[in-house]
């Protein structure tokens, strides 16, 4: 069922490649949501892609308390992109969040950065997260890890009776930068991490390859990288009990919900773990507040994760 305001798909006048913006709703305020840069096997994933994840946007402020709504873009990748190709496309990207004059306003995701956001500020006021050199708040990686690990806290101290996760195997899939630091803040853990670029292999974390990180016996699973992860037949082989990440749209549908909780193992909706770095963005950028007030907006999604969780009587 269509449930966006609007979709617009453009082919970038300079690159000649796809840029779209789904903006899926405006009720609560400007629509915020991150640029992603990637490659689709075929345009309509992208759109699949773009839709989903802007609806989780909506849900994502409104579980924050942000007034704002929910909206994403995507870049498609078509081809090898070099720094003059990549510049162009970002130039197209930045005229097309124009013509929403202001109801979508955008930052880093996948495949972009505070770099890029300065790029797109060349064509439009409407971008969040430049480098804090030129007056932004820089990458969200840290207030986004540091919200999931709030959201471990609360759910830790709901599954296991204690927050403290020391002497608990935790596997991380995706190591980037969120998830390098969701491993480091895993004090006493046993971490185990996975990812696709095996460069990023270090003796500080044990290390499965990403085809067996979700079938290995573990107490935590922390999906950090790509969405679409946890299917039927995933869930089935599934060793966990608890599962909070960062990854967005980490279910196939909403149906596999229903699975995890047949199969006892708690889930926190990504919508709510992940709010992190929107949180602190916003409040930063758009209310002024200095850096420790802006992360203690972060620290109370272990109070959202918390009463989440609580039967409601």
């Amino acid at each position: 069922m269509w449930e966006h305001e609007q979709l617009v798909v453009r082919t970038g006048k300079r690159s000649g490649m796809t840029t779209m913006v789904a903006l899926h709703s405006t009720k609560a305020g400007p629509a915020v949501g991150g640029c992603r840069m990637k490659s689709y096997e075929q345009i309509t994933d992208a759109i699949t892609d773009v839709l989903r994840l802007s609806k989780a946007m909506t849900l994502k402020c409104r579980d924050a308390g942000i007034p704002h709504g929910g909206a994403k873009s995507v870049i498609v990748v078509d081809r090898e992109l070099t720094p003059e190709l990549r510049r162009e496309v970002l130039l197209d990207h930045a005229d097309l969040i124009n013509e929403f004059k202001g109801a979508y306003q955008a930052g880093p995701d996948v495949g972009t950065g505070p770099q890029d956001m300065l790029v797109l500020r060349e064509r439009t006021p409407h971008a969040y997260c430049l480098p804090e050199e030129h007056g932004g708040t820089g990458s969200s990686s840290g207030p986004t890890a540091r919200g999931v690990l709030a959201a471990l806290k609360a759910s830790a101290q709901h599954v296991f009776g204690t927050p403290d996760l020391a002497g608990k195997k935790v596997v991380i899939s995706g190591f980037g930068s969120v998830g390098e630091l969701i491993a480091q803040g895993l004090e006493g853990a046993e971490v185990i991490v996975s990812d696709l670029d095996e460069t990023k292999r270090t003796n500080e974390f044990g290390w499965v390859a990403p085809d067996q990180a979700y079938k290995i016996s573990a107490d935590v699973l922390v999906p950090a990288a790509v969405g679409g992860v946890l299917s039927p037949e995933v869930v089935q082989e599934l060793d966990v009990r608890l599962i909070v990440g960062p990854a967005n749209n980490q279910l196939t549908d909403d149906g596999v919900a229903d699975l995890l909780r047949e199969r006892g193992i708690v889930w926190v909706p990504d919508h709510i773990a992940s709010a992190g770095g929107v949180i602190y963005t916003l409040a930063r950028e758009d209310d002024g507040d200095d850096h420790e007030t802006a992360l203690k907006r972060v620290d109370v999604i272990e109070t959202t994760v918390r009463r989440w969780l609580t039967p409601v009587n």
